[in-house]
């Protein structure tokens, strides 16, 4: 299901500023169910695609340059694609420009484009709005320029952008989601591997989404520390372990045999990647079993062991969590994406939706003072084309 209004919005703005009919494109946020902070850790996750878009409306122009006016905020940036340099501000052009650059240094030959790009997906809400714009840019300039790339190669690129210009060092996750996602289907993808499986979507609940009202900034904040400590932990515990290539690799008894060489902290952090991993394969069994109940406890222990042994969460959140496993009709909740703010997802029984959303957003506004933006997400396609 789409947002008319914002791609009306985003048409109606671009016919405004440049007269001419563009080109429509819209990329699809994403959920994880689970399996945070695992991509990087090369562990096994469950996201899907979801009806949050991210919208571009484009025509070409003649020159090396993109031309790019932002809905959100009413602003306009001029990159040239001659002169890409980051800057660690980890700004929305930093985003766009990072995607041309990994572009161009693959030998891709892109073209300067008139852009407007609006959205639905909250920004630092942890729906992958950064991975839907990156996507969203790299498929638009591969088709204006007549560029055959794959799906997979459109994934690999946007994820190197964000790692290597932009200076998030993010997994692989959200970029073959947004790529690659089934619409009613979970992606299983092995992030060692990348190879997936898609998993029916259950169809006697939904997934709420929850914004907990903090905007994380990942790049600046403690999402590459996570990164680094795992690599310090998965160094430590090669000097035992030669051949361990990823800590989601490890089983529960390396780990306790091996304890001695981790300092508690990175006890607490590979605990957390080793029990999160093997959650995603349980959860992955409870959807096509159609065990609802245990999925939504499998989303429960998530949020504990992402609160309590990987510290990524915040009261805010650990607040819309409690809310909501107080609510009669949900199985399961707890925070996704990066952490230090952003969203929860919870697991509602597809009767008691419109009750549930009512209860957290009471309570939520007399414990905080401000009523949670919510919303029920639908299936979604991958990145694409509209048809003008």
């Amino acid at each position: 299901m789409t947002n008319p209004s914002t791609a009306a919005l985003v048409r109606s703005e671009f016919l405004r500023l440049f007269g001419k009919t563009p080109g429509m494109y819209r990329a699809p946020g994403r959920i994880n169910i689970i399996g945070e902070h695992l991509d990087y850790n090369g562990g096994f996750v469950l996201p899907t695609a979801v009806d949050l878009f991210t919208w571009a409306a484009i025509a070409p122009r003649e020159d090396r340059l993109l031309e790019v006016h932002l809905c959100l905020d009413g602003s306009r940036r001029l990159i040239a694609l001659d002169e890409l340099t980051p800057d660690g501000s980890g700004d929305v052009s930093q985003y766009l420009m990072g995607v041309a650059w990994a572009m161009q240094r693959a030998g891709i030959r892109i073209g300067g484009c008139n852009l407007v790009i609006g959205g639905d997906i909250p920004l630092g809400g942890g729906l992958s709005s950064s991975a839907s714009l990156e996507l969203l840019l790299a498929y638009v300039l591969a088709r204006r320029s007549n560029v055959r790339l794959g799906r997979e190669r459109l994934a690999r690129l946007c994820q190197q952008a964000e790692s290597e210009f932009v200076g998030m060092q993010c997994g692989i996750m959200d970029q073959y989601a947004i790529a690659l996602g089934s619409s009613g289907h979970a992606m299983l993808l092995d992030c060692s591997s990348c190879e997936y499986e898609f998993v029916p979507m259950p169809d006697e609940a939904r997934f709420l989404v929850t914004h907990s009202g903090v905007s994380h900034r990942l790049p600046s904040g403690g999402y590459n520390s996570r990164r680094d400590e795992s690599n310090a932990a998965l160094a430590k515990l090669r000097g035992a372990l030669p051949g361990l290539n990823f800590l989601a690799d490890l089983a529960p008894e390396q780990l306790e045999a091996h304890r001695g060489l981790l300092s508690e902290t990175l006890l607490r952090r590979c605990r957390h990647v080793v029990t999160e991993n093997r959650r995603v394969t349980s959860a992955r069994r409870a959807m096509s079993d159609r065990d609802l109940v245990l999925l939504g406890s499998l989303m429960n222990e998530s949020h504990d062991s992402l609160r309590d042994d990987y510290e990524v969460s915040c009261p805010e959140l650990d607040a819309l969590v409690e809310i909501a496993r107080g609510c009669d009709g949900v199985l399961g909740s707890r925070m996704m994406g990066g952490g230090f703010g952003g969203c929860t997802v919870s697991l509602v029984w597809l009767g008691q939706v419109e009750e549930t959303v009512g209860r957290i957003g009471r309570k939520y506004g007399e414990a905080l003072g401000c009523e949670p933006w919510m919303h029920v997400v639908g299936p979604a396609g991958p990145v694409s084309a509209l048809e003008n």
